[in-house]
């Protein structure tokens, strides 16, 4: 059994943003690291069923800001939380997951790979119940004030108008956190939440830079132009992934190659990182 820490928040650089929000945890129990010093902190959250839009918009935000040095911060919950977790951890970032429950189990039991996944790569399992206490409805309501207070600012990438997730965007604005919202499909009933909260003056993203420019703008660095590939095709694949192209069969007619050669290049450009298959022949850049 991997053993169970307790501080209390003021006594940690990085928890210490904690003491500005209400009814502040006397105490904080952790699996794993917390970081030692305060660095740019995001909370990511959103739907445990997103379409696949939501799945690609939370990984390729999670992915990036990581990428950056941003900490990530959400609840391990099924879906968007589970989502920006791993995308942190296939960047090399630090990510922080908030539990509703005590840490002698970890909850989803079938997210416990993905928290042993956290904790093996630095990151820590947060939770401000005793050890054995078990999930409860309201507990969920009360750990989403620990996921915002925990971070300089909240992004939700899908959400439907009755979610719970609102309730950490709440939380977000009573803390005085900003509140970052990736637009939706109007006609979604998944993306209602987002759209609504939009509609309210919530800043809406469309990539990282959006969030680095108010949260961290020293981490904004001029990008390198778009990788071109190891050949005339990959590059082609490249461009029209950039360009919005993600189904499979559209990707091979406009790259203008036969069928076995394109098979061919996208099995090497996903061995090679350079992609990433979404489900269903569907493809974006890594």
């Amino acid at each position: 059994m991997i053993k169970i820490n307790r501080i209390s928040p003021q006594n940690n650089n990085f928890t210490q943003i904690i003491n500005t929000i209400a009814l502040v945890p006397r105490k904080l129990y952790y699996l794993g690291e917390l970081p030692t010093t305060r660095h740019p902190t995001v909370a990511i959250v959103g739907t445990r069923k997103p379409t696949r839009y939501g799945q690609e918009v939370t990984h390729r935000l999670s992915y990036d800001l990581a990428k950056r040095g941003v900490v990530i911060v959400s609840g391990m919950a099924l879906g968007v939380d589970a989502i920006a977790h791993r995308a942190t951890l296939e960047a090399g970032g630090t990510t922080i997951a908030v539990q509703a429950n005590g840490l002698s189990t970890l909850y989803p039991a079938t997210n416990r790979q993905l928290g042993e996944d956290i904790i093996k790569s630095g990151g820590a399992i947060v939770s401000e119940y005793e050890p054995d206490v078990s999930a409860r409805d309201f507990q969920f309501l009360e750990r989403n004030r620990i996921v915002s207070g925990l971070s300089d600012a909240v992004l939700i990438t899908e959400a439907a108008a009755r979610s719970g997730t609102l309730n950490t965007a709440a939380h977000a604005l009573e803390q005085g956190r900003e509140v970052f919202i990736v637009p939706g499909n109007i006609t979604s009933p998944l993306s209602a939440g987002c759209n609504a909260l939009l509609k309210q003056g919530a800043t809406p993203v469309t990539c990282a830079e959006d969030i680095l420019e108010v949260v961290a703008p020293q981490l904004l660095q001029t990008q390198a132009t778009l990788a071109l590939g190891d050949n005339p095709l990959q590059s082609k694949i490249i461009t029209l992934l950039n360009e919005g192209v993600r189904d499979g069969d559209e990707l091979c007619t406009l790259s203008g190659a036969d069928a076995r050669q394109f098979a061919a290049e996208l099995t090497m450009m996903e061995l090679t990182g350079l992609i990433r298959a979404l489900g269903g022949n569907q493809w974006t850049l890594k």
